[in-house]
């Protein structure tokens, strides 16, 4: 099952890049159809259809990825080099899956600055005042000033992986501080957790906790667990910090605990569901590459193993059976029925890229046991293996 799904995953993904050349896909508004935007690169998600050349390219070998992955990275030096819309944390999400991904399969020193460029971009986001990585928008931002968001879990890995090529302690301590103040702040006691929280921008001054893309502020957005899962996971494994590990495996309890009948989750899980209620394909991919994550770290003994296998067995298999687009040779997605922002009908029940991302990087795990490009591989870099 996993070969096919892969297999049929990077058909799709080989003819987008032939077909869009250096345009990128983006999320449409609420429209009939399935489809991506295709236009420049000016988001927040374009990093992910990077990284899904690069795992192509290491699952098959075929240089064709490889190139249309290495013109896509030169195009992320000139956006950081002109500026283009990065007023935000997602530098690791757009940067690990494209130049950091160059870097540990080809050796590509170049990229390698790149990343190390984009990860002092990140760290200019650092408020030492609150210890904290602001997630929106400029210092002094009125809205924004206080904000973190618990996606930025997944950025920080660019901070670890900077302080090992750099042998500079700054980054990791950045990146330390933050994921200390999310797990205070973001995660709740009974290991759900907050999408966003606020501080008070000039003293660090706790003032609560909110969403943006939840269904209320108090509630627990799917997608935002699953950057927990995934997050904490990777902070473990850059620190050894045993609390990260612990969090990352209450987070993935309380999301599995909390599976529909099918295995793959809705957008939030204190919505009312009823046959209206849309899913979120996209976090049940992420959560599944958290758990995945997560396993590699648990003892073989552990008795939360068996528990955690079947949970990826089973939702990566509805994902397959019921989710992907296998069957659909002309769509340009691999996974339907995603969910960005419902509230704010942008896009609410389509194609999400980093979705496509995740299914295909659980994919590559489960198939050839190759994780993505969140850290520092041990393998030579001696191209595809």
């Amino acid at each position: 099952m996993w070969q096919a799904a892969m297999e049929d995953a990077m058909k799709k993904t080989k003819r987008n890049g032939e077909k869009h050349g250096l345009q990128f896909p983006h999320i449409r508004r609420h429209a009939e159809g399935k489809c991506y935007e295709w236009r420049e690169s000016t988001d927040w998600i374009e990093g992910f259809y990077t990284g899904m050349m690069w795992l192509s390219y290491e699952y098959s070998g075929d240089k064709a990825f490889r190139e249309m992955a290495q013109a896509q990275v030169k195009d992320y030096r000139r956006r950081l080099d002109e500026d283009v819309a990065l007023d935000h944390h997602d530098i690791g999400f757009l940067y690990s899956p494209s130049a950091m991904a160059a870097w540990m399969i080809e050796g590509d020193e170049s990229a390698k600055r790149l990343a190390l460029d984009a990860a002092d971009k990140l760290m200019k986001r650092w408020r030492p005042e609150g210890e904290y990585i602001q997630a929106w928008g400029p210092k002094g931002d009125a809205k924004n000033g206080g904000r973190i968001i618990i996606d930025c879990l997944m950025n920080i890995p660019l901070l670890y992986w900077a302080s090992e090529q750099t042998g500079d302690p700054k980054y990791r301590e950045v990146a330390v501080k933050h994921a200390d103040k999310s797990r205070r702040y973001l995660v709740r006691g009974d290991d759900s957790s907050y999408h966003t929280f606020y501080f008070e921008p000039s003293t660090g001054i706790p003032i609560g906790g909110g969403t943006h893309q939840g269904y209320h502020d108090g509630s627990t957005w799917t997608r935002g667990q699953a950057w927990g899962i995934y997050g904490f996971a990777l902070s473990y494994r850059y620190t050894g910090d045993k609390q990260y590990l612990e969090t990352s495996r209450r987070l993935a309890r309380y999301f599995v605990d909390r599976f529909p009948e099918d295995d793959v989750v809705y957008w939030d899980f204190n919505v009312e569901v009823n046959a209206d209620t849309l899913r979120d394909s996209s976090a049940s991919a992420i959560a599944a590459c958290g758990m995945l994550e997560l396993l590699e770290h648990l003892a073989e003994d552990d008795e939360d193993r068996a528990y955690f296998q079947d949970a990826v067995e089973r939702s990566m298999r509805s994902l397959v059976t019921n989710y992907s687009t296998m069957g659909e040779p002309d769509a340009e997605g691999l996974i339907d029925h995603g969910s960005y922002h419902i509230r704010g009908d942008l896009g609410p029940d389509d194609y999400m890229i980093w979705g496509d991302y995740y299914y295909m990087e659980a994919l590559m795990r489960l198939e050839k046991g190759v994780p993505g490009y969140w850290y520092e591989r041990k393998e030579a870099k001696t191209g595809v293996k």
